[in-house]
């Protein structure tokens, strides 16, 4: 039986419980967008170039002895990736998600060999690409705390125009919103989440929050803002039950939120059978 006063007394539990309420609200609030555009890879191909972005971070702070913060190096690798994915699609023939493909292969391949020109660095690297609840520092929080007020505050001032370039691209032109500039702004917030998530759900399983909880909300959401909401909510689920089961059983932080997540998208199926949709009004 885990004993939750004792949990909660932890100061690392402390951060890790903020952190993973920061993931259950970002996640979902960005991927609820990219899967009804079915752009559900991107976050998978986002999270391949913030490794390589972790890597070069690493392999400078060892090489060269200049203290270089792996997040922040991910984040740049990562926003400029998901420049480079839009630059490619606009601008040659690829077509559909290759676009995606070239960048995820090249994002991985730069990392992997970062990580072996730089030696050491492959011990440093396991924390991210695992997660972990011990190793989230303050200054981890501090920073998931600000790119998740960030990331609130652009997807509530931008929502009505996200939500015309999701659903009608065409008609979203002809209304004269700047498609290209949202089609950006979204790939952007995605690499924001991405190396937000990072720190506690591994650069290899931090893909599944943009996904997961959005797919147990569509099962019961009647409305886009309800499955908005409702993955947000199965989200908070996921993250709370899964960094309490991998406090008190010892497992991977990333891969227990992950199993989760897949367990209440099977309950949402269910209540989706059953007829359970709440409804919360709106579009």
């Amino acid at each position: 039986m885990i004993d939750l006063v004792e949990m909660l007394g932890f100061r690392f539990m402390q951060r890790a419980f903020l952190a993973g309420i920061c993931v259950g609200v970002v996640a979902p609030l960005v991927g609820t967008f990219l899967v009804h555009r079915e752009m559900a890879m991107i976050g998978e191909t986002l999270a391949h170039t913030a490794f390589a972005g972790v890597a070069i971070g690493l392999f400078v702070g060892s090489a060269f002895a200049v203290p270089v913060s792996p997040e922040l190096s991910a984040l740049v690798v990562a926003v400029l990736s998901a420049l480079l994915i839009e630059a490619i699609a606009e601008r040659t023939d690829a077509y559909g998600d290759v676009s995606m493909a070239i960048v995820l292969s090249g994002g991985f391949a730069l990392g992997s060999v970062v990580v072996s020109l730089g030696g050491g660095i492959s011990v440093g690297i396991k924390q991210y690409l695992f997660g972990s609840l011990a190793t989230v520092t303050e200054e981890n929080v501090r920073l998931l705390v600000a790119l998740t007020v960030l990331v609130t505050a652009v997807v509530g001032v931008t929502y009505r125009q996200l939500t015309y370039v999701t659903f009608d691209e065409t008609a979203a032109r002809v209304g004269g919103i700047d498609v290209t500039l949202y089609n950006r702004l979204l790939v952007a917030l995605t690499a924001v989440v991405v190396v937000a998530a990072m720190q506690i759900m591994g650069i290899i399983l931090v893909a599944a929050m943009l996904v997961v909880p959005v797919a147990a909300a569509a099962q019961v959401a009647r409305t886009f803002k309800g499955s908005l909401v409702l993955s947000v909510v199965a989200a908070e689920i996921a993250v709370l039950l899964g960094v309490t089961v991998s406090y008190g059983y010892g497992t991977a932080a990333g891969g227990t939120i992950v199993l989760a997540a897949i367990g209440v998208y099977g309950a949402a199926v269910v209540a989706g059978r059953v007829g359970v949709r709440p409804s919360f009004g709106g579009r």
